[in-house]
């Protein structure tokens, strides 16, 4: 059972009570992340996520990193483009704990200079160290090519130039507009009292984090254009795809069983024929990305270079089939069972109860249970998956991206009229 409630400064906070377990989940969930950055500060988000770690008024880096591991509790947070989530695992008898380092680390982090350089100087690293795995920058090479120009095209940890640049009053200013009550919500489940919880978060019910709220976010347009990077690499990956569907659209489901059907596992059809049967990947997939107001359906490979030609067509061809022929009842009963079974298992982990609620909260303004989604689940028809795909897969919505060791050559409009799209 769910409990909500709002802090009088406006901070929503929702729990969800698991007493047959040990352990409670407690998460900080901001609505700031890279898609709210202008391209001076392109990185801030993230950046804010990594100095909430090194230090406050009351305590050090070091004391930060161990004091819940001291009790066997687990620290850790993630930016994504539209929200970033401080969280904590503990057992319940240590849930005070983690909420007072939480709330000491969100309110009153000292962002001193020092900790700033230092820092800057790690995430540069992490940047070098992604932009060395081509199969991950190949997604964020494919979001700017068809976002081009957009907050939700730029990658999440900034760039080289932008992180460096970036200055302690820029990142203190962009904190004191993003880290509002309005754009926060605190989210727990596990062994926990929804009232003594409330008790607790006396620190976050403070003024001084008074204002924000909703923002206006500007849509992106998309854009059918091809972006090649040549890198030396022993494969070539690219990524191919076309604008999805937001997140609160009503077809949401029937994207997300059209995904799983297309390429999301090794049962789907990408993966069976492309790897499977014709040996060309070792890893193909597709996945969606769903935001505010867009969505991106896109599709990975990783093959030898001489391959991808045929490995893009393959793809194509794959996607004109379901849009002329739909899914088959065998597939969209075996993606809902595995939705089911996927997503009924997930919620034996209070971490993952505790990510959906604070997630659904913060991005819908109300919890989503597992039983609303299951009967969405269960409602979705082979016409409407097909329907879907006969309006997303259309000659000229495509963007194709691809890093390798040689220029790719490929006539993307083209081939998309071959395969019959």
């Amino acid at each position: 059972m769910f409990h909500k409630e709002v802090l009088p400064n406006g901070i929503r906070v929702v729990t969800e009570e698991v007493p047959h377990v040990q352990s409670a989940a407690i998460g900080i969930w901001v609505r700031t992340g890279s898609r709210h950055e202008t391209p001076d500060i392109h990185g801030a988000s993230h950046f804010l996520e990594h100095l909430m770690f090194k230090g406050t008024a009351r305590r050090t880096a070091r004391e930060i990193a161990e004091e819940l591991e001291a009790v066997g509790g687990v620290l850790n947070a993630f930016t994504t483009k539209e929200y970033t989530c401080f969280y904590a695992r503990v057992l319940g008898e240590h849930v005070d704990l983690a909420i007072d380092l939480l709330s000491d680390m969100l309110l009153h982090s000292r962002f001193a200079p020092e900790d700033i350089a230092r820092e800057k100087n790690v995430i540069l690293e992490e940047i070098r160290m992604y932009e060395d795995s081509p199969d991950e920058l190949v997604h964020d090479l494919f979001a700017s090519t068809i976002w081009d120009g957009h907050p939700l095209g730029r990658a999440i940890l900034g760039s080289v130039d932008s992180v460096a640049s970036l200055t302690r009053e820029q990142i203190v200013d962009y904190y004191s507009r993003r880290y509002r009550a309005g754009n926060i919500v605190i989210a727990a489940a596990g062994k926990i009292n929804h009232q003594a919880l409330l008790d607790k978060l006396a620190p976050f019910a403070a003024g001084e984090l008074n204002g924000g709220g909703p923002d206006v976010e500007t849509r992106p347009v998309p854009k059918a254009e091809t972006r090649v990077v040549v890198k030396d690499t022993e494969q070539t990956q690219i990524c191919l795809g076309t604008p999805g569907l937001s997140q609160e659209d009503e077809e949401i489901y029937s994207l997300n069983a059209l995904n799983g059907i297309l390429g999301g596992g090794v049962s789907s059809r990408l993966f069976q024929e492309i790897r499977e049967n014709r040996g060309l990947a070792y890893s193909v997939y597709s996945y969606h990305s769903a935001y505010v107001d867009s969505g991106l359906l896109a599709i990975y490979a990783g093959t030898h270079p001489a391959n991808v030609k045929n490995v893009v067509g393959l793809i194509l061809e794959e996607l004109a089939r379901i849009k002329d022929q739909g899914v088959t009842g065998d597939e969209l009963n075996r993606i809902k069972e595995q939705t089911r079974g996927n997503l009924l298992m997930s919620m034996e982990n209070v971490s993952n109860r505790m990510s959906r609620l604070g997630k659904t909260e913060l991005c819908f303004d109300r919890v989503i249970s597992v039983e609303e989604v299951l009967e969405k689940v269960r409602l979705i028809d082979m016409s409407q998956v097909q329907q879907l795909a006969a309006r997303m897969f259309n000659q000229g919505a495509f963007a194709f991206s691809a890093i390798g060791p040689s220029q790719v050559e490929i006539d993307l409009e083209k081939m998309q009229a071959e395969a019959g799209l």
